[in-house]
């Protein structure tokens, strides 16, 4: 079966250049002038791959991808991008993105990313993607955790952190780093932001009483279970 990609450039010459490339080497592409044009794309085709320019016109590279990430947690995103700025890159993958090509690019780079985004999309599907913790399972790409035949459903943002809890299960996990990679800035407003995600988080591992996320002044959280 044939493998779809979404392409969002607003640069006419180049968008035409990366989408007849990549046809030939036997994708299919649909190519989107600006953001709002790839967003009704998205919503009207099924895609495996989303290649996404971060300046674009109604809506830019980051806000689509967000918008993606929320309808689709496995979806593979690739930005194309003139920026190098770390906070540009953070905020890149903080608003959902699996890699970051810079511009200039040579064409036989992008072919290798793309080769290897789907690969790696498609082996962690091969995965098991349940984790236990304490009574509870908790499925990633469904976004949901289960305990006693009861399913609770869980956002991207929650998925998110909750994964990085259990990666660091028994130690701390670092305030700062969290919220570069997750929200891309470390400001006041997105740290009361996380701390109503973990509360969140609480709420829905109450079940189990051996769990808990606890909060170490001054450095971050840390997931007992």
């Amino acid at each position: 079966m044939s493998t779809t990609i979404l392409l969002a450039e607003d640069e006419q010459f180049l968008g035409k250049v990366v989408k007849e490339s990549l046809e030939k080497q036997g994708y299919i592409v649909m190519l989107a002038p600006d953001g709002k044009k790839a967003w009704e794309l998205y919503k009207a085709h099924t895609f495996s791959l989303c290649i996404l320019d971060v300046m674009m016109p109604y809506k830019d590279g980051f806000t689509l991808a967000s918008q993606i990430r929320n309808d689709n947690p496995e979806i593979p995103l690739m930005f194309l991008t003139a920026k190098s700025d770390i906070k540009d890159i953070t905020a890149g993958y903080a608003s959902g993105g699996n890699d970051y090509l810079k511009k200039p690019f040579s064409l036989d780079e992008l072919f290798l990313r793309v080769k290897e985004l789907l690969r790696r999309t498609s082996s962690e599907k091969e995965k098991n993607d349940e984790e236990r913790i304490g009574n509870y399972l908790f499925h990633f790409q469904r976004q949901e955790l289960k305990i006693n035949d009861k399913i609770i459903k869980l956002s991207h943002k929650e998925t998110q952190l909750l994964e990085l809890l259990l990666k660091h299960k028994n130690q701390v996990l670092d305030r700062k780093s969290t919220l570069l990679l997750l929200w891309g800035d470390d400001n006041f407003f997105n740290t009361r932001t996380m701390d109503v995600y973990i509360t969140k988080l609480r709420k829905k591992l109450e079940e189990d009483k051996n769990i808990e996320v606890i909060n170490i002044r001054g450095f971050g959280y840390k997931l007992i279970c």
